[in-house]
């Protein structure tokens, strides 16, 4: 398991990708990890031969407007966390809104999104077309979400 840099992409699944691998993309906050987190990550990995995570910066969380107060666990510890699961090869931090650039440097076989999204709603999928990227959206596993974590905490604490 690794973080990388959007440097290291290109390099680092070069050889999977010779050799015939199926590199799954996804990306997202993944804030405060949680179950439906793990379940969603194993799920996309099992799609492929390798899982490469985009992670959203700390600087893109704050501009995705989640609150003034996300992230709450810094991109850092995040990417750590993500890079320690046995689901996921790969971890790279970036800074954008979208992850199309990163996109467009992986350039997975398949992307991933999970249920709360529609295809048509994300702006990833041009790209993919674009690319040769298949389109895969995961049902999404409820009773599971970090907004709702948070709000928990903020009610158990006051």
């Amino acid at each position: 398991m690794a973080i990388l840099t959007i440097r290291d992409v290109p390099d680092g699944l070069r050889a999977l990708r010779e050799c015939g691998g199926r590199i799954v993309f996804t990306n997202g906050c993944f804030d405060l990890l949680h179950p439906g987190h793990v379940a969603y990550l194993e799920e996309a990995r099992s799609l492929g031969d390798a899982l490469v995570v985009g992670l959203n910066s700390d600087k893109s969380v704050r501009g995705l407007g989640k609150g003034p107060d996300r992230p709450i666990v810094a991109e850092r510890d995040r990417a750590a966390v993500l890079a320690a699961l046995r689901a996921v090869d790969a971890v790279v931090v970036f800074d954008e809104r979208t992850p199309v650039r990163l996109m467009r440097e992986v350039r997975p076989a398949v992307y991933v999104k999970g249920g709360d999204y529609r295809i048509e709603d994300l702006p990833e999928a041009g790209v993919a077309r674009e690319i040769g990227t298949e389109v895969e959206i995961i049902s999404f596993k409820p009773g599971y979400s970090t907004s709702a974590l948070v709000e928990r905490i903020r009610r158990s604490s006051s």
